[in-house]
């Protein structure tokens, strides 16, 4: 493992790009403590020439946010040229990347998530923006969360308790993409479960618990010290803590995501657990939910993602 030589790609061009940069930052020195050689490269115009070089990593992690990082993009650039990586492959990034076809896939299965409503910027110029929320209050009901269809770190996200809020929440959702997927608020327990592939199969980490000071775990929220409480493992009841877990193992099998992932859910009043969202690159910065899973497991993140590398190696080493 020592001679295991590995890029971290991070950063990259998205509104995610700084929070990108410390992912990349405490993963590699995570690795290097785990015993690989490590090189944190951004995803700019002089990677395809770096992995086009004849000494090139052994392998690569992608810790982008956002973007590229996430919709599959820069994944299919690592398969074109046949680089090891760890990580989903490039159309399951897609189905993930994109919140409405990751929630209709699992409802379809039977998993219970929030109901909701995708619509484009285009609705609303051409029917009427007005018309079209009032719609969207009589058909969801309120609160609301607003959220863009795609993205990470929760921008653009924000709660609607009240009809006269819409106008200016949807301009702030429309600002981070051009479609917005509306959905019924659920309040309840809000928690967040890592899932990690193994020699046994995928395997769900102890549930994170999220106590935003505000209520509301947005980007502040999620990246500003002290404005949130976590709680590894979540205060749950075990049946409650078995269902979680297995609705994120779910939810990564059912999207065909791989190595990693993180499931974002809810726990209702009545005991229920709702699916909200999953990520194929989680965070990994200070105050992240992952390296949180991890120390609650036991774990250390570079011994997890050296062991993630050694499977990406044995993929290629199967190819």
């Amino acid at each position: 493992m020592s001679d295991t030589w590995v890029a971290v790609l991070s950063g990259g061009l998205s509104h995610e790009r700084e929070v990108s940069l410390r992912s990349g930052r405490r993963l590699s020195a995570a690795l290097r403590s785990a015993g690989l050689t490590v090189d944190e490269w951004d995803a700019d115009a002089n990677l395809v020439g770096r992995l086009r070089d004849a000494r090139r990593p052994d392998a690569v992690i992608v810790a982008l946010h956002g973007g590229e990082g996430e919709n599959g993009a820069v994944q299919n650039v690592l398969e074109m040229l046949l680089v090891p990586y760890v990580g989903t492959d490039p159309r399951a990034c897609r189905r993930a990347w994109d919140k409405p076809t990751a929630k209709a896939e699992l409802a379809r299965a039977g998993l219970a998530t929030p109901d909701w409503v995708v619509l484009p910027h285009s609705t609303f110029r051409e029917l009427g923006a007005q018309g079209v929320l009032d719609a969207m209050v009589e058909r969801l009901g309120l609160p609301l969360m607003l959220k863009p269809d795609q993205g990470g770190s929760a921008l653009g996200a924000q709660v609607v308790r009240a009809a006269a809020e819409l106008p200016a929440a949807m301009v702030g959702a429309l600002a981070y993409g051009d479609t917005v997927l509306a959905e019924r608020f659920v309040p309840g327990v809000e928690v967040a479960v890592t899932v990690i592939d193994g020699p046994d199969g995928p395997q769900a980490l102890p549930a994170v618990e999220i106590v935003a000071e505000n209520g509301i775990y947005d980007y502040t929220a999620r990246y500003t010290a002290g404005l949130t409480t976590f709680h590894a493992p979540a205060r749950l009841d075990p049946a409650t803590a078995a269902a979680v877990g297995e609705l994120a193992v779910t939810a990564h099998r059912l999207l065909g995501l791989r190595d990693v992932s993180r499931t974002d859910a809810i726990v209702d009043a009545d005991g229920g657990v709702q699916f909200l969202e999953v990520n194929v690159s989680p965070g990994l910065t200070e105050t992240s939910l992952l390296p949180m899973a991890v120390e609650a497991a036991g774990r250390t993140l570079g011994d997890v993602f050296a062991g993630l590398v050694d499977r990406a190696l044995a993929r290629d080493a199967g190819r």
